[in-house]
């Protein structure tokens, strides 16, 4: 497995309720999403709003793409949602 993160770059999505991200296997671009309930189990905070869900994310983003990798290993897949079971 070649699971890169080359770009930094993350949003959160209100209508999903999620954070997405975006990592690379060779050419392949593999979309990732960490629902609230993901975020919830990493960092558990009172409000679960976009800025609350970007900054647990960011803060803890080292751990997500590890378990991003561990998850993307078992269920080689170009869309992935990270949730609570996943942490």
């Amino acid at each position: 497995m070649s699971l890169k993160f080359p770009n930094a770059s993350r949003s959160y999505d209100r209508t999903k309720r999620c954070v997405s991200f975006w990592g690379h296997d060779s050419t392949f671009e593999i979309t990732f999403h960490v629902d609230e309930a993901g975020l919830q189990r990493i960092s558990p905070h009172e409000q679960e709003d976009e800025t609350e869900s970007l900054r647990v994310f960011d803060v803890n983003r080292a751990r997500i793409e590890r378990t991003a990798e561990n998850v993307y290993a078992r269920r080689r897949q170009n869309y992935l949602r990270l949730s609570a079971s996943d942490f």
